[in-house]
């Protein structure tokens, strides 16, 4: 009997989005480290400091001399539908719809973070990577920019490997990774006042929503009726999109 309950805590807590997210993070890891550590330096869960004061954290960065490369992985499941044009994508699981922001779009910023930071005028040298995990089916995916890679976890180190045209110079790419290398001496403070800041932002989030109000543009929110469900969302539609989860 108490294997039975410890099975079913245990599946319980893997269900958990933080701990999908470790594990899929993790794993991304596991196949990163089959890449020759002479030719890439790998970096794992950096907390990039941005113009603005705040931080963004960064999944995977690796620095070679074939380009950076940014990884955002996504431990999603369910069939996955999207463009490199569209705003959000879209997941689905049986009959049910769900929408997510674009994640292409989202590591966009992410290297812009990077770039900065690094002080790089040349965006060329940059590859996009978005990385799902095996529980996703990519079913649509329109990209059309060879600089950004929508891929599976478990091929994302032969993704990276096809990169073979040198874009950076071995003193380029060294001062690049002892400029993170600092970074990550560093990260333990960082790291703190980025999760006190997201914290803040859902806290404050959350309150605008349980008054009614659009944390995007402080405009109503209204009940609206979807497909398959109710949802509250911004009555400046479609100026802002912005939606909760269902509410009934």
């Amino acid at each position: 009997m108490e294997l039975i309950i410890l099975l079913v805590v245990i599946a319980f807590i893997l269900r958990l989005p933080k701990v999908k997210g470790i594990l899929g993070e993790k794993s991304v890891a596991l196949f990163l480290s089959k890449l020759d550590p002479k030719e890439y330096r790998v970096f794992h869960d950096l907390y990039i400091p941005t113009a603005k004061g705040k931080t963004t954290q960064i999944d995977h960065l690796i620095i070679s001399r074939y380009g950076i490369f940014v990884i955002e992985t996504k431990n999603y499941k369910g069939w996955i539908f999207g463009s490199e044009k569209n705003k959000y994508w879209t997941q689905v699981i049986y009959q049910r719809k769900e929408r997510f922001y674009n994640p292409i779009h989202q590591n966009y910023g992410h290297i812009k973070v990077v770039q900065d930071y690094l002080q790089l005028e040349d965006s060329d040298v940059f590859h996009s990577m978005i990385a799902f995990s095996m529980r996703a089916t990519l079913k649509k995916i329109e990209v059309h920019d060879t600089r950004t890679i929508v891929t599976y976890i478990p091929r994302i180190s032969k993704m990276i490997s096809k990169h073979q045209k040198q874009l950076l110079s071995h003193f380029q790419a060294n001062q690049f990774v002892e400029k993170l290398e600092q970074l990550k001496r560093s990260d333990r403070n960082e790291r703190k006042k980025h999760v006190q800041t997201v914290k803040k932002t859902l806290s404050e989030e959350k309150k605008k929503v349980r008054e009614n109000v659009c944390p995007k543009c402080d405009g109503n929110l209204v009940n609206r009726k979807g497909k398959y469900d109710v949802f509250k969302g911004c009555s400046n539609f479609p100026n802002c999109r912005y939606v909760t989860k269902k509410t009934s």
